[in-house]
């Protein structure tokens, strides 16, 4: 495939596509290929403009999935949408073997909690051009909340940016390929939320598209007091929040419809268009 760069003319909605029986807040509804399928372009309609395929859970405590079982959850659904859409697909692993054989089967960017550590996953996105989103995770999903600390976790999370971006250019990826993801809620309390969507905007210094994922998460709950059902509200304010600050460029959301429409509105009351 050509090699991949990031184009945003204005803020992006990332699609949520969990092909998994156990994540935090859909596990289950969209396991079955054709039911992932048919959500997938539930989402296009609703406004998705990238798709975003996963089939390992990286919510807290959660386990480890074979290589083999993740491909036979994933490739199926990249397969049938690479066919049926010309959205972006983004494949959500951090195991090589899966991120391969996803872009074969038709994915043009890997998205990676684990910000791309491993050299093997770092040697796929090298040699295919694929488009990567590096995300900042403490630890690992089975150990990331048990007591995460930081002395400057605004000036920690920049320093792990600064290292990757290095990292990766020298390995032959494309700057114009990458995103930074601030894993909000990977490894971080309440207060380490809050800095770090307060200071958002200082990840602009990088000059590379800022993917947010906030949606349905536990610190929403924490403030609210919403069951995870029941966090829309908050989750549109969040990105309101982001996307008015410049922050943010990609946003990784379940409820797409909502989210492009406040997205919108946001964007239009920040930029109207000119007067005739």
């Amino acid at each position: 495939m050509p090699p991949f760069a990031w184009h945003i003319p204005r803020p992006l909605v990332m699609g949520i596509v969990n092909v998994t029986p156990d994540s935090f807040s859909d596990g289950g509804r969209f396991f079955d290929p054709e039911t992932a399928v048919e959500h997938a372009l539930r989402l296009v309609a609703e406004g998705a403009d990238i798709l975003d395929i996963g089939g390992e859970s990286t919510r807290p405590g959660a386990d480890a999935v074979p290589i083999d079982e993740e491909l036979r959850r994933v490739l199926p659904v990249i397969e049938r949408l690479a066919k049926l859409t010309d959205r972006p697909i983004s494949l959500d692993t951090s195991k090589a073997e899966v991120a391969r054989a996803g872009l074969a089967a038709g994915a043009s960017i890997l998205n990676d909690v684990a910000g791309l550590r491993d050299p093997a996953m770092v040697d796929v996105a090298a040699r295919s051009g694929a488009g990567v989103v590096v995300m900042h995770m403490r630890g690992d999903p089975r150990s990331m909340q048990l007591n995460p600390t930081y002395g400057d976790v605004v000036g920690e999370v920049a320093d792990y940016f600064a290292e990757r971006i290095q990292t990766l250019t020298d390995a032959g990826i494309a700057r114009s390929a990458i995103a930074l993801d601030p894993g909000i809620g990977f490894g971080k309390t309440l207060e380490h939320t809050r800095l770090q969507l307060r200071e958002l905007r200082k990840l602009q210094a990088f000059k590379l598209p800022v993917c947010l994922g906030v949606s349905r998460k536990g610190f929403l709950g924490q403030v609210t007091g919403k069951p995870r059902a029941e966090r829309l509200a908050g989750s549109l304010a969040v990105a309101c929040f982001a996307v008015a600050q410049g922050a943010a460029q990609i946003l990784r959301v379940h409820d797409v419809a909502a989210h492009a429409d406040a997205i919108k509105l946001a964007t239009f009351l920040l930029h109207p268009p000119p007067s005739d």
